[in-house]
């Protein structure tokens, strides 16, 4: 079953580290959520009729709109496309956007699912990172949304801060496992071109941690999360059995998506299209019924790299038999070949049905990635 990405672009502030598409002020706000439903109704057709089981709001920062807001947007999917019953609808929230009045809100309007960018309890590191809010809010808000009845939640964690290494790391997962939450989504800094962070590793600034302690802090997350009884389903994302997020799950098992907003992604395993990463652009665009974006058909080659990059990161790991019947024989030799130094080398492991990354693969999972990709 498909599912719905709603990109929300706006933000008060932009974070020292982030790429993603997003604009300070929100002047174009009750045009975008008409822009949104609008551009529904108009690519309703685009997931063939199938059912969508997970819809996605992120951003930017979705918290920005009020809850009636995000309810008016998620009442216009309803109307466009085919639903299911009980779909997982996840947030992303700021915790200092929030109140207990703002949660009830959400859990009225359908969604059940939020997503908490905590990224750290240090308020140092928090302040390095420019996020706008503080570790009692962060604390008020998992509060606030379990009293709101909301049982499925999710934290996303920072690590690799340049100065606030392993103690300070191992911190911040001890107090995040404290809380009732049952999926974790942890990320190592990389320092994207175009942040400020950038500009000052450019201006001598500020230097990326070395690879020996970057493995530290990842082997240190995969045991905390371990003893908290989180299974490692994907190379950053931990979470209780049977609370794994079913919308990124299906990204990674290369399940058709449609993406709403500027700069949203869709994909229908034949293609993949992105639209203009430009809020006015897009609005002006949607107001005229007309739909700007570009797209990218995907031949054989183009397709095995993108399961080959996906699968590899998950628990569920290559699956020999969708290669056998969905590529070429040469495509399954290259994989079966290529892949032998790896397993030999202790980074891969596979049973005769599925090939997966070992705990030290996964530390290099971009280079084993790259080498088992076709070139043209």
């Amino acid at each position: 079953m498909a599912g719905i990405y709603v990109h929300i672009p706006f933000c008060k502030t932009i974070c020292n580290y982030c790429d993603f598409y997003s604009i300070t002020g929100n002047n174009y706000k009750e045009r975008f959520i008409q822009s949104v439903i609008r551009e529904a109704e108009l690519r309703a057709d685009y997931l063939s009729g199938e059912k969508v089981e997970t819809i996605y709001f992120g951003g930017g920062t979705p918290s920005v709109l009020k809850a009636s807001e995000l309810s008016l947007i998620l009442e216009g999917l309803y109307r466009f496309f085919d639903i299911i019953e009980l779909p997982e609808i996840t947030v992303e929230l700021n915790p200092d956007d929030i109140d207990l009045v703002y949660l009830k809100e959400l859990k009225k309007a359908g969604f059940n699912r939020l997503s908490f960018g905590v990224q750290s309890w240090n308020d140092e590191v928090l302040k390095i990172l420019g996020r706008r809010h503080n570790s009692n809010q962060s604390e008020e808000a998992l509060v606030n949304s379990e009293k709101a009845d909301f049982e499925n939640i999710s934290v996303d964690l920072i690590y690799g801060i340049p100065g606030f290494n392993y103690k300070s790391w191992e911190k911040d997962l001890e107090k995040t496992f404290r809380y009732n939450i049952k999926h974790l989504s942890a990320y190592h800094l990389t320092i994207e071109r175009g942040t400020l962070f950038s500009r000052m590793k450019k201006a001598g600034k500020l230097n990326e941690i070395n690879e020996e302690e970057s493995n530290e802090l990842y082997n240190l997350l995969i045991e905390k999360a371990k003893e908290n009884e989180f299974i490692h389903y994907e190379i950053s994302n931990f979470a209780k059995e049977g609370w794994f997020s079913k919308h990124n799950s299906n990204y990674w098992k290369q399940i058709p998506y449609i993406g709403l907003g500027p700069s949203a992604h869709s994909y229908d395993k034949v293609s993949r299209q992105w639209n203009i990463s430009d809020v006015g652009k897009y609005i002006s665009a949607i107001e005229k019924d007309r739909l700007f974006f570009r797209k990218e058909e995907l031949d054989l080659k183009k397709r095995f790299n993108e399961y080959i990059m996906t699968s590899l990161r998950t628990i569920w790991g290559i699956d020999l038999e969708y290669v056998e019947q969905n590529f070429e024989k040469e495509v399954y030799d290259y994989l079966i070949n290529l892949s032998r130094k790896f397993i030999d080398y202790g980074l891969m492991r596979t049973d005769g049905k599925t090939m997966q990354l070992t705990n030290t693969g996964k530390m290099i999972s971009d280079n084993i990635i790259s080498e088992l990709m076709m070139v043209d």
